[in-house]
């Protein structure tokens, strides 16, 4: 993306690092010559994968300390191997998590997470051709993962119940459900 017109930004000030994301405050002139500060949470970004099977996606329960409680989601994360291409990371991740190899990694979507306050971007893909070889999990969420399928079908129903709350995870399925061959779109668009 680039800059908004007339604004600029004229400098960074680091205010503290923990772990992969650091904080910073980044010193901002606006188009009528005013100056402000932001606050930004800088991220390595990170990969999503919508695992497919059939008419099935492959998503995982698991942890998050950030909300307490377990979240249904789709295999992700963080971008945190400098210089690896995305689908690279994306494929390592599907074996991480559910312990799969994909024929087929193909891109869906890339999109800012929270853009008011995070240069967080992820990026989306579809994998197809699934072979289980064993999971490889790496972190203590990753090891207590339970797999979980999910009918394509059941998706629209399962947002609207809560069941899927997580975004990352409802932009790919919605996206998914709608690129697999053959597959016309489930909801007619105005």
């Amino acid at each position: 993306m680039s800059p908004a017109p007339g604004f600029r930004v004229v400098g960074t000030t680091p205010v503290s690092r923990a772990g992969f994301l650091s904080l910073e405050t980044r010193h901002v002139v606006a188009p009528d010559g005013s100056t402000f500060d932001r606050h930004v949470v800088r991220h390595p970004g990170a990969v999503v994968v919508v695992p497919l099977d059939g008419d099935e996606a492959v998503l995982v329960r698991q942890f998050r300390a950030a909300v307490g409680s377990e979240v249904l989601e789709l295999p992700a994360g963080k971008r945190d191997v400098p210089g690896e291409p995305p689908e690279v990371t994306a494929a390592r991740e599907l074996e991480e998590e559910i312990g799969c190899r994909a024929a087929a990694i193909e891109p869906l979507c890339e999109f800012y997470n929270s853009p008011g306050f995070t240069d967080e971007h992820t990026f989306v893909f579809l994998a197809s051709g699934l072979t289980e070889t064993g999971r490889a999990a790496v972190t203590h969420e990753e090891a207590e993962i339970e797999i979980v399928r999910v009918p394509l079908a059941a998706v629209d129903d399962l947002i609207a119940d809560g069941t899927l709350a997580d975004a990352k995870t409802i932009i790919g399925l919605l996206l998914a459900r709608d690129r697999r061959p053959g597959a016309g779109p489930v909801h007619p668009r105005p």
